[in-house]
């Protein structure tokens, strides 16, 4: 009789509680998509695929979970699509989403989405050919002062983001007016080193992931990185601060959600990538490509984009 007893307690305790067999129900158990709002390869693309990855691998998710690659108008077609989903869609965000807002490129805010997380930072770089007569970026920042339009300067996906806005900030440090130059923008950051390889670009700018391969494959010059520091992997690129100018300048990419999102959907993400990050395997990623760990769960991402719009108000407006 006293077995029974606590067995009927025990059962009570649980429905009282809202328990159940399971105390940790996954809200996720089927097809879950991850928008990449860019071509394949690029920064956007990278991340989504490595989530993708680590989440199959690691089997953190129950259900299948697959990449799609939405084109176009610097990530703008890729988050309308996911602000009009009600499934299990999410999608690789950066600063360009509260840029293209602040440029009028975009009536789409960071207020319209859920907020998930923020992942990872990582230094911005510029580019030449391996043969290009440029030799550091003091030069070419004095050479730009005496003629502005005296080199053509490639970016992607779309002008307002972190590689352009780096750039301009440094122009600005070292008195050359920005509006003086000369940007030609491009879908990726494979089509801008194509570019540059064949002459119809002069210089680029573009995160240090997507510079170094080309690196690698002695394609082209690394002249500054956006570091306050050498880093120990690249320890013969020079920061801006030893090229004459201070800027130190970070690029973040994130994950979001589309609106309405449940509270029980939000803590569900929050445990998985959670969990994600903390994975041997994300750690690899972030040394492999040389990303800084800057993992946000969502109410700490919420708070993290309100002052990041502030901030790229002033940079925008300044």
């Amino acid at each position: 009789m006293k077995k029974k007893i606590i067995v009927v307690f025990t059962l009570l305790v649980m429905l009282i509680n809202g328990c159940s067999l399971d105390s940790d129900p996954a809200v996720v158990t089927d097809e879950v998509t991850i928008i990449a709002p860019s071509s394949v390869g690029g920064g956007w693309d990278l991340t989504a695929r490595t989530i993708q990855d680590i989440l199959i691998s690691e089997n953190l998710l129950d259900g299948d979970i697959r990449v799609m690659n939405k084109i176009g108008a610097g990530g703008e077609l890729g988050w309308k699509y996911t602000k009009q989903q009600k499934d299990h869609v999410l999608a690789i965000n950066s600063s360009l989403l509260i840029t293209n807002n602040l440029l009028g490129q975009s009536k789409l805010t960071y207020k319209d989405f859920t907020p998930i997380a923020t992942l990872a930072t990582e230094w911005e770089v510029v580019i030449v050919s391996k043969d290009s007569s440029i030799s550091s970026a003091k030069s070419l920042m004095e050479n730009l002062k005496k003629t502005p339009h005296a080199y053509k300067i490639g970016v992607s996906p779309r002008l307002g983001n972190d590689d352009q806005l780096s750039f301009v900030l440094a122009s600005k440090q070292a008195g050359l007016p920005p509006e003086e130059l000369e940007f030609f923008v491009y879908e990726n950051s494979g089509q801008v080193v194509d570019a540059l390889l064949k002459k119809q670009i002069d210089v680029a700018t573009m995160t240090l992931s997507e510079a170094k391969k080309y690196y690698d494959l002695n394609q082209v010059k690394l002249l500054v990185i956006s570091s306050k520091e050498r880093l120990n992997e690249l320890p013969e690129i020079p920061t801006w601060s030893e090229e004459g100018i201070e800027l130190v300048f970070e690029h973040w990419r994130g994950i979001m959600g589309p609106p309405n999102m449940t509270k029980d959907e939000i803590q569900f993400w929050d445990r998985t990538i959670g969990e994600m990050v903390k994975t041997e395997k994300w750690q690899q990623t972030l040394q492999k490509y040389m990303w800084n760990d800057f993992y946000k769960n969502s109410s700490e991402t919420s708070k993290f984009l309100d002052e990041q719009a502030k901030l790229y108000e002033v940079l925008m407006g300044g």
